[in-house]
């Protein structure tokens, strides 16, 4: 089968711009409207790969998107970071005036928000997914609504952009990683970084115990994310992302941790998507 990837959107979505920058510009997408969707794409293996946005600069960590990765078993085999460009856009001859609403993905609208406080006229929209807000103006040829979305996206659906980068903060960046039903196949030599799961104890300074193994083994840890264990209450699996200089180094923490710890899993090993 060749390389076909499920993404979280449609045709100019974020995920559809790391599809291209990660794999190549003309990949065969599933446009998957929900993570769920997506995460059913790719485990009835409709899809050989998955992009799934995990974390965002501002807004943090998308946390039930931890839970689906390892519920379904699948394994973290990349990621990338993509820079964030948020531009308002809507059905060409309008001005910024004529717009009266402006629909878009909660993160998207949140990311904004001191661009609308210019414009109190504007009444703001929750929606599923940025471009296809676009798509959706552009087929229904609606006029007075906007859309936030990308420049791919504009030029896709021939949107006119009314203003660009309207984000907030303008050093704002995603970080997406790559899922495959499987583990990573590169060379350990390439691999520099881990994501991993665990639960700890309730003994006093359990936790501080698994951090110094890993400082003890020279992992530079990058994430640390805690998330409520459903069955049982006031139990927490954490959730690690951590580098290393060699790859010795981890395996030796991992031995360490696979006996110490309570559902130890190794989510993914992987290169940096920032070195």
């Amino acid at each position: 089968m060749n390389t076909k990837v499920a993404i979280q959107g449609v045709r100019g979505s974020n995920h559809h711009q790391v599809a291209n920058e990660y794999f190549f510009d003309n990949v065969e997408l599933d446009e998957c409207l929900t993570f769920d969707a997506l995460i059913d794409s790719i485990t009835a293996k409709k899809s050989t790969d998955a992009v799934m946005a995990i974390e965002n600069s501002i807004a943090g960590s998308i946390i039930p998107n931890y839970a689906r990765i390892d519920h379904h078993g699948l394994h973290i085999v990349g990621e990338h970071y993509l820079s964030i460009s948020h531009n308002l856009m809507a059905l060409p001859g309008q001005k910024i005036e004529d717009i009266e609403e402006v629909c878009s993905h909660p993160m998207a609208l949140l990311q904004c928000k001191e661009f609308f406080k210019q414009h109190p006229h504007i009444k703001l929209v929750e929606d599923i997914d940025t471009a296809e807000v676009a798509r959706r103006i552009s087929q229904g040829k609606l006029k007075g609504i906007g859309a936030i979305a990308s420049k791919k996206a504009a030029g896709l659906f021939d949107m006119e952009i009314l203003a660009t980068d309207i984000q907030t903060i303008k050093n704002n960046a995603t970080r997406f990683v790559i899922l495959h039903t499987e583990n990573s196949l590169l060379p350990k030599e390439e691999v520099n970084k881990a994501s991993l799961k665990f639960m700890t104890d309730h003994k006093r300074g359990s936790l501080a115990t698994v951090l110094n193994v890993m400082s003890d083994c020279k992992l530079n840890l990058t994430k640390i994310q805690s998330l409520p264990v459903i069955e049982t209450p006031w139990k927490y699996s954490f959730f690690v992302d951590v580098t290393f200089d060699t790859y010795d180094d981890f395996a030796k923490a991992k031995s360490i941790l696979e006996i110490m710890l309570e559902d130890f899993k190794v989510l993914g090993e992987y290169k940096n998507g920032r070195s």
